[in-house]
């Protein structure tokens, strides 16, 4: 599986749990350190682990094994290392204090496609 297979693949189980304002960052120009950054909006501590949880079950499946996971215990931001992607999950306060779109988007014009959610 590629990376952009990967992508797709968060993308459609963040959608299975009904994540919010799903948005898929091309960084391959800008970093070594993944090819696309995945950031999701869940409700409330619980759905933000849901959408980790269906993720990673997802990724498994496909035989992509998690590098590892940051932030369950709290909740309000998770970050999922999948090596060629990182998902990142947020409440929408979280996500809109740390505003990752607009820092990651400063490259390309053409990196930042959403997604409805």
């Amino acid at each position: 599986m590629n990376s952009e297979q990967l992508s797709t693949l968060i993308v459609d189980a963040l959608e299975e749990v009904k994540a919010k304002d799903i948005i898929v960052l091309d960084v391959r120009d800008m970093t070594e350190v993944t090819d696309y950054m995945v950031v999701a909006s869940g409700t409330s501590n619980r759905h933000v682990k849901a959408l980790i949880e269906n993720v990673t079950e997802k990724a498994k499946a496909a035989g992509h094994r998690p590098i590892g996971v940051e932030g369950e215990d709290g909740g309000e931001w998770v970050l999922l290392d999948l090596q060629d992607a990182l998902v990142h999950v947020m409440q929408p306060k979280v996500r809109e204090f740390y505003n990752l779109e607009k820092l990651w988007s400063l490259g390309a014009a053409g990196d930042l496609v959403a997604t409805d959610g």
